[in-house]
């Protein structure tokens, strides 16, 4: 039996990933979670085998709440399920500790194909990722501004081109106002950005821009 973990803030989500899993005769959603508190939570206490994690979620998310549940379970096989179509995004959370990517767009066929090959040790990832993958690991590649920025600056790259004020940004993860400012002025300065609007520019160029959950 695969035991699974649903991992999403939005209640429909989550009750449309449990009736999928629910029709397979050797998988069980065994807990779900709307924010990383909870995810946190179920990692320590439940014993299971593939966690299923949207990206954004309330508190901590994204690349760094894959990094503390891969720190405190290694084992643990997850598997991102994102709205992002952005190559960037499934590569980010490939590097941070995921075992595999899927979009929301995708077919439930391929979802419980994707958790079938993550759960017996394999990775699941577009060939276009995989690709992006080995071109990272190749010396001397063409890198985007944006792919050469830390895990956190993207994070707060990703806030701020979505609206989200210095403020805002610091309330979302968890951090100070002025360590928000430190990584914005770091990541412009990586970029060759001067302001917001420019990096919004250059987000809606590259595909990198999202709406934020209120």
């Amino acid at each position: 039996m695969i035991r699974i973990v649903v991992a999403d803030d939005h209640a429909i989500v989550r009750e449309g990933l449990k009736r999928i899993v629910s029709s397979l005769a050797d998988m069980a959603v065994v807990g779900e979670a709307a924010d990383g508190t909870e995810v946190m939570r179920l990692v320590r206490d439940v014993d299971f085998d593939v966690l299923m994690l949207d990206l954004s979620m309330p508190g901590r998310s994204g690349m760094e709440l894959i990094r503390l549940v891969h720190a405190e379970k290694p084992r643990l096989r997850i598997l991102v399920l994102s709205m992002h179509q952005e190559l960037q995004y499934a590569v980010r959370s490939i590097k941070s500790g995921a075992s595999g990517y899927l979009t929301k767009e995708s077919a439930p066929g391929l979802l419980e194909e994707a958790i079938r090959k993550i759960a017996s040790g394999g990775a699941f990832v577009s060939a276009e990722v995989a690709q992006q993958l080995a071109l990272g690991a190749m010396p001397g590649g063409q890198a985007l501004p944006h792919e050469d920025l830390s895990a956190r600056e993207f994070e707060v790259f990703r806030l701020l081109v979505a609206g989200a004020s210095v403020t805002d940004a610091a309330g979302r993860l968890n951090l100070s106002v002025k360590t928000i400012s430190t990584h914005k002025s770091n990541l412009m300065q990586k970029m060759g950005l001067s302001n917001t609007a420019e990096l919004v520019r250059y987000a809606m160029k590259h595909g990198l821009v999202e709406q934020l959950d209120p």
